[in-house]
């Protein structure tokens, strides 16, 4: 402390030169937890969809069994939800990855509440999916 203002002493060149990387890799690892929530928000919406159609269809194809294919709700639900799981499953790699990376230059914690999102959004999709393939929805 300078004794005649109170204020910190000036910091060093190396010591603003580690603020600077502190903040950048901070400022990455943000931006890698808005890119992981855009592939949850994805899958979450392709997942969704994909059991809603497969309700609605599977609900009008008793009033319209002369229209609709017997396979139909069960791969359309399919699909979409096989899609958005796949989606949130490369956006957890893609995640992980850059954390991995990142983690090399500097210490984080390996859990990060995206990551933990991620994950559940992942087992949920990957159990929709079974379920409406085993026709147990």
């Amino acid at each position: 402390m300078n004794p005649e203002t109170g204020a910190p002493p000036p910091k060093t060149s190396s010591e603003l030169a580690q603020l600077n990387t502190d903040l950048a890799v901070d400022r990455t690892v943000m931006a890698a937890d808005r890119s992981l929530m855009a592939w949850v928000r994805t899958a979450l919406s392709m997942i969704s969809f994909g059991f809603t159609i497969y309700k609605i269809i599977e609900g009008l194809q008793h009033e319209a069994a002369h229209t609709i294919k017997a396979e139909m709700p069960r791969d359309v639900g399919l699909f979409l939800t096989g899609l958005g799981t796949v989606a949130m499953v490369m956006g957890t790699i893609e995640y992980w990855l850059r954390l991995k990376h990142l983690r090399e230059n500097k210490k984080m914690r390996t859990l990060q509440p995206s990551l933990v999102m991620a994950l559940i959004m992942s087992v949920a999709g990957l159990f929709i999916f079974v379920g409406i393939a085993f026709k147990l929805l």
